[in-house]
């Protein structure tokens, strides 16, 4: 059974006033449990929007938002709960802590969730190692802790909350490399510990290459859905889109316009490092 259902989803801002926009238009998508989905498009396209009615922050103009096959907007109770099945992460989520300390920042959503006091610290103290947070930070105000802390310490407050379906906006910008694939290896790693889904709202190529299942979007439609394989071999209407490519899929098309012999379906370091190595072997093993 799909965890999450948008059937004729859409949203129209302003509607029935000379600045009526449609951000979202007719929008039908499935996501299922356990699955890694990221989600492109560029500015405007209308991820935001999209992502917003997951958890009932905006609801549809037009169309219906299920959860294991109930709608969402049905009563103030479903929304209630739809807002602690699914997490959504904002981009830069550092700027909404306010607590006092990080402990209490974390358990913000657990409280709200009137869970007793031993299954609150239980939480905290999961979604803290899992963001690769140390317990030494708990009582400190969120103000004092690094911008990396400040990141994962918001992170945490809505993997504190146990969703089946986490959405995150943007959760590596700002970050160098090291700290992306950081936060990205710990947000997998809690994903297959509680079997979740995971939708990432990504502008990173080399982000959404990990991705297991990536929809495009354009002028408020998906207009893309398959593996990264699929999508990245179609690099002219990414292109044309206002996309780009991976740097592994990008430096395979140049090396193939230079003649070399590289399949299609590279988009990853790991499987350009395989696909040149077996290159350099073939080449080997003709010139002996």
């Amino acid at each position: 059974m799909p965890l999450m259902e948008l059937r004729g989803l859409t949203h129209t801002y302003s509607q029935g006033t000379p600045f009526e926009k449609k951000a979202v238009d007719h929008i039908d998508l499935t996501l299922y449990e356990g699955h890694t989905v990221g989600l492109l498009g560029h500015t405007g396209s209308g991820k935001s929007t999209l992502i917003q009615h997951m958890n009932a922050l905006l609801k549809p103009t037009e169309g219906t938002v299920l959860l294991d096959g109930e709608d969402i907007f049905a009563t103030k109770e479903a929304m209630r709960a739809a807002r602690f099945r699914v997490g959504l992460v904002f981009q830069y989520p550092e700027y909404q802590l306010f607590e006092e300390n990080v402990f209490d920042d974390i358990a913000f959503g657990p409280k709200n969730q009137k869970l007793p006091p031993e299954e609150i610290d239980r939480r905290v103290r999961e979604a803290a190692a899992f963001v690769g947070l140390g317990e030494d930070v708990f009582t400190q105000s969120p103000l004092e802790l690094s911008g990396g802390q400040k990141r994962r310490a918001a992170i945490a407050g809505v993997l504190a909350m146990e969703p089946e379906l986490l959405v995150l906006d943007e959760p590596t910008a700002g970050l160098d490399p090291a700290g992306r694939a950081d936060l990205l290896e710990k947000l997998m790693a809690w994903r297959e510990a509680r079997n979740a889904t995971i939708l990432l709202v990504t502008h990173d190529m080399d982000t959404a290459a990990g991705c297991e299942r990536l929809l495009v979007m354009d002028g408020g439609r998906i207009v893309m859905d398959g593996s990264p394989a699929k999508i990245f071999s179609q690099g002219e209407r990414l292109q044309a889109i206002g996309l780009d490519l991976p740097g592994a899929a990008r430096i395979a098309m140049l090396l193939r316009q230079k003649g070399a012999d590289l399949p299609e379906d590279i988009y990853t370091i790991d499987r350009l490092q395989e696909a040149i190595l077996a290159l350099w072997r073939r080449k080997g093993e003709q010139s002996c």
